[in-house]
């Protein structure tokens, strides 16, 4: 569909939409940039504060994946303003506005519109050294693979919109996916990092690939290595799998081959569609320790070496060890 819309041609963009990267970049001089992206979402849990915290730490992620900080935000918001109490919706609101304080990020304004079913996120304006932009291509032969965060709220969510789940599930989602990825950005600073990206709605497998074919290297994950939330592989095991993760692994499908220790339920878990997951890196093997070790000390909870990058056909090896 892309293919067929006009890409921005303009001496100052650094990073547009030729590529699958988090967020657009224009050069403002010779030491800033400017960082800009948008998301907005359903709700993924029924409490419409813990929402909005969710929504917005999503939608700042893009930014920090990029090595920006973010400064600004407009509220996105669609709402049925006839059919739910409006007290709900500034709720959602707050909520949005105590994750922007805590990323001291100043939200100015934002639109709303009318619509059957609630969306939320924010479109943020962050700024970034134009020499030191971290883009999801790059990414090189004897790098190590880290990612930041748990995958699984997908299922997870899941499992709680079906009753399946106890209320200590849904603080679990709560606790993943309001926990700001500035903890990770600010943790790489100074190491060699060659690619990054966040992980969200594509799962881990289909980040990764975007990652290895802008490359134009190969990669081989570790499955038994990416840390899973609890109860991710229990929930699967009962059939709960969403239909885009579903799609996630299907998408997949043609650069993946897994190994054959690798169960069905760990192939679902590794495309788990997240909201508000980790970050990324590819970095040289040899800064990964220093990076595990400077992840811990910001209070990054789960952070761990999931794989490698290598020479090869844009492809990626799935196995256990």
């Amino acid at each position: 569909m892309l293919a067929r819309v006009p890409q921005a041609v303009n001496a100052h963009v650094l990073v547009g939409n030729s590529t699958s990267d988090d967020a657009g970049v224009y050069l403002l001089d010779d030491g800033r940039a400017l960082v800009q992206t948008v998301d907005f979402f359903t709700p993924i849990i029924d409490d419409p504060f813990q929402f909005g915290r969710i929504a917005a730490a999503n939608s700042l992620s893009d930014v920090y994946a990029m090595n920006g900080v973010p400064i600004t935000a407009l509220n996105i918001m669609a709402f049925p303003e006839f059919e739910l109490p409006l007290d709900m919706m500034a709720e959602i609101l707050r909520g949005g506005a105590d994750i922007a304080a805590e990323a001291g990020v100043a939200i100015i304004g934002g639109h709303s519109v009318d619509d059957r079913e609630p969306k939320y996120g924010l479109s943020v304006t962050g700024l970034v050294d134009p020499k030191n932009i971290w883009r999801n291509v790059g990414a090189r032969p004897g790098d190590a693979l880290v990612v930041t965060k748990p995958v699984g709220v997908g299922v997870l969510a899941t499992a709680v919109k079906k009753g399946l789940a106890d209320e200590s599930v849904t603080e679990n989602i709560i606790s993943v996916t309001t926990s700001l990825n500035a903890l990770a950005r600010n943790a790489a600073q100074g190491l060699d990092i060659h690619a990054c990206t966040d992980v969200t709605g594509f799962g881990l497998l289909g980040h990764l690939r975007e990652m290895v074919v802008g490359s134009g290297v190969a990669a081989t994950l570790f499955a038994s290595r990416v840390p899973l939330m609890p109860r991710m592989l229990e929930f699967i095991d009962q059939g709960i799998v969403p239909g885009s993760t579903k799609r996630n692994r299907d998408f997949v499908a043609d650069a993946v081959q897994f190994d054959e220790a690798v169960s069905a339920n760990l192939r679902f878990a590794l495309a788990d569609s997240m909201t508000s997951g980790g970050l990324l890196f590819a970095l040289p093997k040899t800064q990964a320790s220093e990076l595990l070790k400077r992840l811990e000390a910001h209070g990054v909870p789960s952070p761990a070496v999931i794989g490698e990058i290598h020479q090869g056909t844009m492809a990626i090896s799935v196995i256990l060890r």
